[in-house]
């Protein structure tokens, strides 16, 4: 009762899922990675130990296929799962079991496996496939993901409708503060339109929780450090350190002063305009 993709960037460097559903809070069961490891997603008669199973096998030096198998031989209930694994080499595995409700089943390739069950038809994998292959190979890898659990959505996705989405996608030092390495982890539980919202927290997640790049970032001279400052005061704050506290801005602004995002000092210039 859901459809998904699983992959790894083309850079090898980001692992991760984008899942939707007619079910509630999808995100909590289907989706697992862990950076420089792999991913998976569980889903049908999801087997939630799947998760810390494969990427225990995965992390072991098993390929996507061998954690696939070992997976399956220690299941009773392997015809009634569907599961998707991506190894830490883009190594892609897919089991949909003869048991899964119609229309049910998957297609692989290098660095991806996509997987769906009680969909619409064939054409949803199908455009999801398509999607992720059209998408530029060295955009964000949420980036592809959305793209294609996008387009699967539009081809008809979970025949039963909509209900919830998530995205997970990890990175060695992507977190916040670059403390772990969750790049990606957002979740629409119960919605009309799930993966539109799902897009919409991704911008969101890219302006509160991903670090600027060299070129976003302004260098804040003596006379710029008096604007932003004035324009603190202007918008109620201490001081633009208090200001950025506030705002939740602390990813995009250097802790010692000497840069600002540059969206950020469009958006202190128009709160304060």
């Amino acid at each position: 009762m859901t459809f998904s993709i699983v992959a790894r960037s083309a850079d090898g460097r980001s692992w991760g899922v984008a899942v939707a559903s007619k079910f509630l809070a999808v995100g909590s069961a289907v989706p697992a990675a862990v950076a420089g490891v792999g991913a998976i997603a569980t889903q049908a008669d999801a087997n939630v130990a799947y998760k810390g199973q494969a990427l225990a096998h995965l992390d072991d030096g098993a390929t996507a296929s061998v954690a696939l198998m070992r997976l399956l031989e220690d299941d009773d209930g392997r015809d009634h799962r569907q599961v998707g694994i991506v190894d830490v080499d883009g190594g892609s595995a897919s089991h949909t079991g003869p048991a899964c409700l119609d229309w049910a089943g998957s297609v692989l390739g290098d660095g991806y496996a996509i997987q769906g069950n009680i969909l619409t038809g064939e054409e949803v994998v199908d455009a999801m496939e398509a999607a992720w292959l059209a998408s530029p190979e060295d955009a964000p890898l949420a980036r592809r993901l959305l793209a294609a659990l996008t387009a699967g959505d539009e081809a008809g996705g979970d025949s039963r409708g909509r209900q919830s989405a998530a995205l997970l996608v990890v990175e060695d030092g992507a977190g916040y503060g670059g403390l772990d390495d969750i790049a990606v982890d957002l979740r629409v539980d119960d919605a009309e339109a799930p993966i539109a919202e799902l897009s919409r927290l991704l911008d969101l997640n890219d302006l509160y929780l991903t670090a600027s790049t060299e070129d976003e970032k302004v260098p804040i001279t003596p006379e710029l450090e008096a604007e932003l400052e004035e324009l603190a005061r202007a918008a109620g704050a201490e001081d633009f350190a208090a200001w950025v506290g506030t705002e939740n801005y602390e990813m995009r602004v250097a802790a010692d002063g000497s840069w600002i995002d540059r969206r950020i000092l469009e958006i202190i210039r128009g709160t304060s305009a």
